[in-house]
């Protein structure tokens, strides 16, 4: 290693403006007004005529560590030199280089020297270490096609320049002090930097807070928990990156603000952050450092308003799926056009009925076809819980043999068996067949495959969701039919309110009764000839001896969910993913339980969720029986629960709760509470703990989205979202605000026995909320091409309007840098 010593000296002028600029620039320097050093001369136009040469360095790779400071040398210097040096000499021979250390500024006016370093390291204290003739020359460097690494201060250096602010991505602001111990969420586990680092890293250092937070504009690679130590003043909050990359100016930019200590340097972990950093800086590894960055993704409405009286494009969304050549099929649920009257009177046969309808977008033509509509129940507008009504055409999902067979799966209550004496109709599960080359669908090939009885006197939770996995087998997801009234907004469980003794608030008569299939998510094989069996590892085989028999229903593969409507089957690992809203109590209550908590969970296995028993990470409600359902019994043992209600008609001892994956209420992400000697939470908001701090409810209503999977052979490199996404689960909600709308990352050692995500980022950036975004969220698959499809319900409700659309987000920041062909060496891969 080369360590030239520090020859240098510059004159300053401090003119009042430069005193001026200096106060502002103090948090920068890491002083105060009275210390911090005015600002150099601005740049000279044409102040250098460096060329290095394109790109620089070879396959003799040499990083530059650059450690000058503005004060006294951070005591971080000689270990960070040490750490390149041995990163260096150390690992497979296609990533090993050679350094060489400097703080002298002028390598950066000499093109010969400085072009001879595939990478620059900056390892600088604060404040202006260049003049303008130097940060041209650097410039000039990354604009060759040089890599950049800053460390820690790196982001303190250069505190004047608009350019160099864009090089490092961010700027501290005030900051603590203190060498403290926090968890680093690891989000990228494809980029070198990041890919062998622990998913939930924690380590010591001084962790910096932003002025500006950079998440969009660079690509995060890592976060720190802030939940995990004390930000202090000026904290960023859930979202606050610590490592990153872009490619800038031509070159490659990594930074990263941990390094705040000399014993960091010590580090293994530490040291394989830095390596990987080196390699793609310095042109031996690829890594994609464009994936998270906004202007890179385009928003595009795809579908156009409908034609006045005309549902030609797009009915009341409620669905959509994905098409092995593009197409998109997607339902409405069969809510009238806002300018036609509905009917709500028993006594009218035609009382809600509506047209269920299926649009097929073709993104090869750009057109629209209203392929075929079913008559179904569900059209009876807003109101109260005894007017309006959620059924109707709900589910969507297309055979394993589509390609060939043009078979498509539809979850819909038929008006025509609807029963408007006892107010109960019957949910159907049926295979049509789509006429593939007009995309016109046949109502007349119906095959019904299953059948079940709904109350519809009340509304709500229909639930509707399906999905396929690797072996053929059928999801379908039902919701509780059950009121959300009479239990103050807790658990649905008063078994008083019935019409002609059918219970309507009482959701132990169904998501709670191992014997109906509402509430539930089923699992059945379908066959050829429109029939189904069972597969194995279900819940319930269907003829369980238990409590004398005849007390079970083999289609059920999940019970205890409230109001699942959309559901995801990932056929690379077969993971379940769903999600389901809760309840309406806008807050916990010591007397009935926890607050409305709508729900995520990833599901490895057949299980009971709890609903309407236990919520959460296994929070108990509190029961309520005849003769006084106001009064307050027993809190659920979700370990061992008991359905004893006079509605029930299967098994009283159920299966033991299993808890979820992510839960949110008004309060925050996953509330949770200290508990007793039996394991009741205490449910007191002042006792309150916020597991999950990156996601808030309010008014909320879960909409579960893709895994998505990455798919170099078949899908588009001009719209495909790139691989960093690839294995993230997309989580979102209807509404736009603090509610979720984001990826993340679980835990192969947790997912399915309750773990929670390990890292979550934003997508309300990418796809876009607000009043002319995707304001309310109904649905959203990728397509094989890897584009993302999305629907957007409108601005009403039970209806359709001029905002009901079919979006799509396309991805256009190209492939890892740098190209194969600029690689400084052959051996080099990504």
């Amino acid at each position: 290693m080369h360590h030239a010593p520090h020859h240098r000296s510059r004159t300053r002028r401090g003119t009042a403006a430069a005193l001026l600029a200096g106060a502002m620039a103090a948090s920068l320097l890491g002083g105060t007004t009275a210390t911090a050093k005015p600002a150099p001369d601005p740049p000279l136009s044409g102040a250098t005529t460096l060329s290095p040469p394109s790109p620089p360095g070879g396959a003799n790779v040499r990083v530059l560590v650059f450690h000058a400071s503005a004060g006294q040398e951070p005591p971080t210097v000689d270990a960070g030199i040490a750490a390149v040096e041995q990163i260096g000499l150390t690992g497979p021979a296609v990533g090993r280089f050679r350094t060489e250390a400097t703080d002298d500024a002028s390598v950066f006016t000499d093109a010969r020297r400085l072009g001879r370093y595939n990478a620059v390291v900056f390892l600088t204290g604060g404040g202006d270490v260049l003049d303008p003739e130097q940060e041209a020359g650097l410039e000039a460097y990354m604009e060759a096609g040089g890599g950049f690494v800053g460390i820690h201060d790196a982001a303190r250096t250069e505190p004047y320049s608009d350019w160099f602010t864009g090089l490092v991505g961010a700027r501290p602001t005030t900051s603590p002090a203190a060498v403290q111990r926090a968890v680093v969420e690891v989000g990228d586990r494809l980029h070198p930097a990041t890919k062998s680092l622990p998913l939930n890293w924690k380590r010591p250092d001084k962790w910096l807070n932003w002025s500006v937070n950079p998440s969009g504009s660079v690509h995060t690679v890592a976060r720190v928990k802030e939940n995990t130590y004390q930000p202090g003043q000026g904290a960023n909050g859930w979202d606050h990156p610590v490592s990153w990359c872009r490619d800038y100016d031509g070159g490659r930019s990594f930074y990263t603000a941990m390094g705040g200590t000399a014993d960091s340097f010590a580090e293994t972990d530490f040291r394989d952050h830095l390596r990987g950093a080196l390699a793609w800086a310095s042109r031996t590894s690829q890594a994609d450092c464009k994936a998270t960055i906004t202007a890179n993704y385009t928003a595009q409405r795809v579908t156009r308003p409908n034609q006045p009286g005309r549902n030609d494009q797009i009915g009341e969304p409620h669905g959509l799926v994905a098409a092995p050549d593009g197409r998109i099929l997607y339902i409405g649920r069969g809510g009238a056009d806002s300018s036609r009257p509905v009917v709500t009177d028993w006594d009218n046969p035609d009382i809600g009925k509506g047209k269920g309808e299926i649009h097929v977008y073709d993104p090869k033509t750009g057109k629209v076809t209203l392929a075929g509509a079913l008559t179904v129940f569900g059209n009876k507008g807003g109101g109260d819980e005894l007017t309006k009504n959620e059924e109707g055409l709900l589910g969507i999902e297309l055979d394993p043999g589509f390609r060939t067979n043009g078979w498509v799966y539809l979850h819909y209550t038929p008006h025509s068996r609807i029963n408007r004496d006892t107010h109960m109709a019957e949910r159907y599960v049926s295979r049509f067949t789509l006429d593939l080359a007009t995309n016109k669908l046949d109502t007349a090939s119906e095959k019904v495959l299953l059948k079940w009885p709904v109350q519809i006197h009340s509304c709500c939770h229909a639930g509707g969701g399906m999905a396929f996995d690797s072996e053929g087998n059928l999801y379908i997801a039902t919701g509780d039919n059950n009121s959300s009234g009479f239990s103050s907004g807790y658990s649905g469980n008063n078994p008083q309110p019935n019409f002609k003794g059918v219970s309507f608030a009482d959701a132990r008569r169904t998501a709670g009764n191992t014997n109906n299939l509402n509430g539930k998510i089923l699992r059945i094989h379908p066959e050829d000839d429109g029939t189904y069996t069972l597969p194995e590892g279900n819940l319930f085989t269907g003829e369980e001896p238990d409590e004398g028999g005849g007390k079970t229903r083999g289609e059920i593969y999940v019970m205890g969910v409230r109001n699942p409507a959309r559901i995801f089957v990932d056929r690379t690992t077969d993971i379940l993913y769903a999600g389901w809203v809760g309840p309406d109590a806008g807050s916990p209550s010591t007397t009935w339980g926890p607050a409305k908590y709508d729900t995520f969970a990833a599901i490895t296995r057949a299980g009971n969720h709890g609903w309407p028993f236990c919520m959460g990470n296994n929070q108990p409600y509190r029961d309520r029986n005849l003769p006084d359902p106001s009064r307050p019994l027993g809190w659920y043992d979700c370990a061992g629960p008991k359905n004893e209600s006079p509605n029930n008609d299967g098994l009283v001892n159920l299966p033991p709760v299993t808890p979820n994956t992510i839960w949110y209420s008004p309060q925050g992400g996953a509330p949770d509470y200290p508990r007793d000697a039996a394991g009741v939470p205490s449910y007191k908001p002042e006792e309150q703990k916020l597991l999950l701090p990156w996601l808030k409810g309010g008014g909320q209503a879960t909409m579960n989205g893709p895994v998505y999977r990455f798919d170099d052979a078949k899908s588009d490199p001009a719209v495909r979202w790139p691989a960093y996404w690839d294995g993230k689960w997309f989580v979102g909600d209807f509404y736009d605000g603090d509610q979720p709308r984001h990826a993340v990352l679980t835990d192969p050692k947790t997912v399915g026995k309750g773990g929670l995500p390990v890292h979550a980022e934003s997508l309300k950036k990418i796809v876009p909320v607000g009043t002319d975004g995707i304001r309310n969220l109904m649905d959203w698959k990728f397509a094989p091409d890897g584009s993302l499809y999305v629907l957007d319900y409108g601005r009403g409700f039970f209806t359709s309007d001029s905002r009901s659309a079919l979006w799509r987000v396309t991805y256009k920041g190209g492939g890892p840098t740098p190209a194969a062909d600029q690689l400084a060496r052959k051996a080099a891969h990504r």
